[in-house]
């Protein structure tokens, strides 16, 4: 497969998620000023992984400059199950806080099914739990998980209107590749959720206008598994030895994608660099998504946050 005279356009999701979480700044002060409603968002996280304590830091700055209430709750790793059940059922009751997160590894004595499971489908801003899944799938108004979220926000930005697209997921996870397939059938796409065992996966997935890659594989999309011209969402966030083979060996890494970059890039129309791309998404999609749940817990109609 030939490439195209001109690489293909980057999709910013750095500068999309800054100008939505603006945007849902804006939507905050208005609420705000309205109704009296100021959003509330509770993180809670359970010991002391480095990259957990890092990205609980951002998103209380975050939540804070977009000018929610913002809860950290820092728990120590004996902190037992029952425990952690008693904080989020008071969090459940607590009529301030409209968004739970529980960040996630949690500890190996901790069931995370279960305590997922325990937070109030209406503060269930991760966009985890079955009720959610359910309103999904039916097509009700729900908290939709802020990684598939995000890729929807980025795709209708690019091309507008979806509607009769052919759209490939590669993955098939409750976490990102079953939501993003519900999501892309309300836009109207004609879905296909391909996995490990698809039959002649490269093929199924030069079919696609739209290519969503989930796999946590890196660099497993190979460029001439591509349409040209497509628009390729590459989700992957993996951890590959340093491309210099010195820092290698000095046990230096690098963060790649789903998808063979520098490939895809040469036949694509549109694609998602990583890092760069979705990844930034995320923050901005939950502080949307407790923003909404705010709204509807107090029977407000939210306002789109779509740029």
């Amino acid at each position: 497969m030939s490439a195209q005279s001109t690489p293909a356009t980057l999709i910013d999701g750095k500068a999309f998620s800054v100008a939505l979480v603006e945007r849902v700044g804006a939507a905050v002060a208005r609420l705000e000023s309205a109704h009296g409603v100021k959003p509330g968002l509770a993180v809670v996280i359970v010991g002391e992984d480095p990259a957990s304590q890092i990205y609980v830091r951002n998103k209380g700055e975050t939540t804070l400059r977009a000018g929610m209430r913002s809860d950290t709750h820092r728990l120590a790793d004996t902190t037992s199950q029952d425990e952690l059940l008693a904080l989020i059922a008071q969090l459940n009751a607590d009529t301030g806080i409209h968004g739970i997160l529980v960040q996630l590894p949690l500890p190996a004595h901790i069931d995370a099914s279960v305590v997922l499971d325990a937070i109030s489908p209406d503060k269930d801003v991760d966009g985890f739990h079955v009720v959610n899944a359910g309103r999904l799938a039916v097509g009700l108004p729900g908290l939709v998980p802020c990684t598939p979220l995000g890729c929807l926000m980025l795709l209708k930005d690019q091309l507008g209107d979806l509607s009769g697209l052919n759209a490939v997921i590669v993955g098939r996870s409750n976490i990102v590749g079953k939501p993003m397939a519900q999501l892309l059938l309300g836009e109207s796409c004609t879905v296909t959720v391909a996995h490990s065992r698809t039959r002649d996966l490269p093929d199924v997935c030069r079919s696609a206008d739209i290519l969503v890659a989930a796999v946590g594989r890196p660099e497993m999309i190979k460029g001439d598994w591509i349409k040209p011209g497509a628009t390729v969402i590459d989700v992957g966030i993996n951890r590959v030895p340093s491309a210099d083979p010195v820092k290698a060996a000095e046990g230096k890494t690098r963060v790649v994608g789903d998808v063979a970059f520098k490939e895809a890039v040469e036949i694509a129309g549109r694609i998602t660099p990583v890092p760069g791309g979705v990844g930034p998404m995320t923050i901005g999609c939950l502080l949307a998504n407790t923003y909404s749940a705010a709204c509807r817990i107090n029977n407000i109609q939210p306002e789109p946050l779509d740029a």
